[in-house]
């Protein structure tokens, strides 16, 4: 997917820290169909910098942290390549046997030791998934990363997207190994601190390492915050908190999902609605964050994280919400 630079540096990061709510009308019709989704808590829209719809439905308001699930998935990615940026990872092409062999269990398969940090942030490292059906017996596992990176292959490194949160949690675990840090530390030093929000801690494994793709919380201004440094090329605040190659790589299509249909960069899904391409965080129950630099647009969403959201039901309904009325509204609005 091309995704235009247009939007990546542009201003408005100062709206951010006293966010003005500009005219609603024009937004009215979008509301009255978030309201109308009974899984649905809150909506936040910004674009070009101001906060044109802000609107809480129903469960936490809008000041609380709230459940962000997969979307915890993004924020590993976002660490990853930070972690690239001070030389931790030589590149994404690294293999685990190169830069955390420790972490290999005795009984994996030798050709464990070849995947790379590519394959894991692209959920193409070929494992057996430790999501869907399987995740339960996952975290009931004495030790998460030896339990994922102890599974078959069932498919080549890089063949392909095999949606599995113990990819992320794999790769959680080697930027905790070559930074020296907790992956809270990392987050919250190289993500929270430079955009300003607090990042609560979260589920540990038995080894003490926090779960990474999962079980993260933010408040819904932090989810537009993030998805706002990705929207202006990794830039917050006059900081260059990411890379801008980075970004630009992160919103590349590397690999498809089986069951969206969406492609997939760096930790984002990768879609088009009226001519526009945008970038997805997704997380279970319907947290959203979604990006567009072409027409300036970030939004977040988020629902009931007990209830799922699949892409024939809910998530469905949302990608629609966006694709069919967000984004062409939004575009009419920045020409």
């Amino acid at each position: 997917m091309q995704m235009k630079r247009r939007g990546f540096l542009a201003a408005g990061l100062a709206s951010l820290a006293t966010p003005m709510l500009a005219q609603t009308a024009p937004w009215a019709g979008v509301t009255d169909v978030a309201r109308g989704f009974d899984q649905c808590h809150a909506l936040i829209i910004r674009q070009s910098g101001q906060t044109v719809l802000a609107e809480h439905y129903r469960g936490p308001g809008l000041n609380r942290a709230v459940p962000i699930k997969s979307v915890s998935k993004t924020f590993v990615a976002a660490l990853t390549g930070a972690a690239l940026n001070r030389d931790e990872l030589p590149a994404l092409t690294a293999t685990l046997g190169d830069v955390a062999p420790r972490l290999i269990p005795s009984n994996a398969d030798p050709r464990v030791a070849e995947i790379t940090m590519e394959n894991l942030v692209t959920m193409q490292a070929g494992l057996e998934r430790t999501s869907g059906r399987n995740y339960g017996g996952w975290v009931s596992s004495s030790n998460w990363v030896a339990n994922a990176l102890g599974r078959p292959f069932v498919a080549e490194p890089g063949a392909g997207m095999l949606y599995s949160t113990g990819s992320f949690h794999i790769l959680g675990a080697v930027l905790s190994e070559v930074s020296g840090q907790s992956l809270l530390s990392l987050a919250r030093s190289r993500l929270g601190d430079p955009l300003g929000f607090e990042i609560p801690a979260w589920t540990r494994d038995p080894q003490g390492r926090y779960l990474g793709g999962n079980e993260m919380a933010l408040t819904p201004d932090g989810m537009i915050r993030f998805g706002e440094m990705y929207r202006l090329g990794g830039q917050f605040g006059g900081a260059q908190v990411l890379s801008a190659d980075w970004v630009t790589r992160s919103f590349e299509r590397r690999t498809q999902s089986a069951f969206s249909g969406l492609g997939y960069g760096y930790g984002w899904f990768l879609g088009q609605g009226a001519g526009v391409g945008y970038a997805l965080a997704r997380g279970y129950g319907g947290q959203i964050i979604c990006v567009a630099p072409e027409i300036e647009l970030t939004l977040a969403i988020t629902s009931d994280p007990l209830r799922p959201a699949r892409s024939g039901g809910y998530f469905g309904d949302l990608q629609g919400l966006i694709e069919r009325q967000i984004l062409p509204l939004a575009k009419t609005l920045i020409s």
